[in-house]
């Protein structure tokens, strides 16, 4: 996936600015602010997560979301079969 600048600090930001306030649906307002699925906002931000750069933009954010997304990965792992969706 072919990532410019502009997409590594458009995603960061928002990412920052939901962290802080959870006000509203965020899958709405990806689409308001990207015109893109919140699929395809999912995808850019995990690419986003594993590139050097994005780690030099924001050290502290993109450290907890590779966090976040450690822990759910582990929990889809560890998730029991026909435990029902958590």
């Amino acid at each position: 996936m072919a990532l410019d600048a502009t997409d590594l600090e458009r995603v960061l930001e928002f990412e920052r600015r939901w962290w802080g306030s959870a006000t509203g649906r965020k899958e709405a307002r990806i689409r308001r602010e990207f015109d893109w699925s919140p699929a395809r906002y999912y995808q850019v931000l995990n690419a986003l997560l594993d590139e050097e750069a994005a780690l030099r933009y924001d050290p502290v954010l993109v450290g907890r979301l590779r966090e976040v997304r450690t822990a759910r990965a582990e929990l889809r792992r560890t998730r029991r079969p026909g435990a029902g969706a958590a």
